[in-house]
């Protein structure tokens, strides 16, 4: 069984770890008793851009597992608080390509949304300063239109995160990846992206658990995102493989995960298992 050493908060992602769209994966509220049971602190991160904060914790009720608002942070979230440090005062128009979960977080911190085809140069209408893309399940031509027009316009373009599929219950889907390939292929402008496998998205869970990089491990299915993202960022990692990776591709890789691990059952035998000898140890 793995040894997780020296662990004091765990960054954990959520799709194809914690459920693969509504439907929980096996394992899951003992997995979240242990982490109450051991007073182990985490934070959900999460690149998925779609849902809002009150929107993961609802979903995980539902599956019978409480969090509170300080225990989840979106890409979205994350992108929102780097924007607003990034941005001067009168750069503060974003058009969206997302949904509720981006679109909240970027008026809690005070940017103002701008409509479809509200461009520099139609009409008096001034258009966007910043161009913001994130996981969009209403996706229109007309979004995609108006993006293109702001961002060859001077809009600067972040992105959420560059995942191009997302794991559900009938298999992989296309991801937000897709959407800026898209317009990056019709602007010839490169997205910044916030999210994994970026560091920023780590960093500020990193902050909110009160950790170190070496107390701390991250938790996720993807290989390119969630554990290069660990990588980037100087934490250790379990690649869990209910997801989006499997063993095949850590050939490949020229990093990996600190440990693999089969499934949250698993992580969840390891953690008790590590912990009951650390205090063995101790006494």
């Amino acid at each position: 069984m793995a040894k997780i050493d020296n662990v004091k908060g765990l960054i954990i992602d959520m799709d194809g770890v914690l459920w693969h769209g509504d439907k929980p994966i096996s394992g899951l509220k003992a997995f979240f008793s242990t982490l109450r049971d051991l007073g182990l602190p985490f934070v959900l991160a999460t690149n998925n851009a779609s849902l809002t904060q009150r929107q993961y914790i609802d979903k995980l009720a539902k599956m019978g597992v409480t969090v509170i608002a300080d225990e989840v942070l979106t890409s979205s979230m994350a992108t929102a608080k780097y924007l607003v440090k990034q941005q001067p005062g009168d750069k503060k128009r974003v058009f969206v390509i997302g949904e509720s979960g981006l679109k909240e977080p970027l008026e809690k911190q005070g940017f103002i949304l701008t409509d479809l085809y509200e461009v520099d140069g139609n009409g008096k209408q001034r258009g966007a300063d910043l161009v913001v893309s994130g996981l969009d399940r209403t996706l229109t031509w007309d979004k995609l239109a108006t993006a293109t027009l702001n961002i060859k316009k001077g809009a600067a373009f972040y992105a959420t995160n560059a995942d191009t599929t997302l794991p559900t219950e009938l298999g992989d889907v296309i991801g937000n990846g897709g959407t800026i390939a898209a317009l990056e292929a019709a602007t010839g402008v490169k997205a910044i992206s916030i999210g994994k496998p970026e560091p920023i998205l780590y960093q500020q869970a990193l902050s909110t658990l009160g950790t170190t990089q070496a107390e701390t491990v991250a938790i996720g299915d993807r290989l390119n995102t969630d554990i290069l993202g660990a990588v980037n960022a100087g934490i250790r990692s379990i690649l869990v493989l209910t997801g989006i990776s499997d063993r095949n591709e850590l050939a490949e890789m020229d990093y990996q995960p600190t440990w693999v691990l089969d499934d949250l059952e698993s992580i969840t035998a390891a953690l008790r298992e590590s912990f009951l000898n650390d205090v063995v140890e101790k006494e």
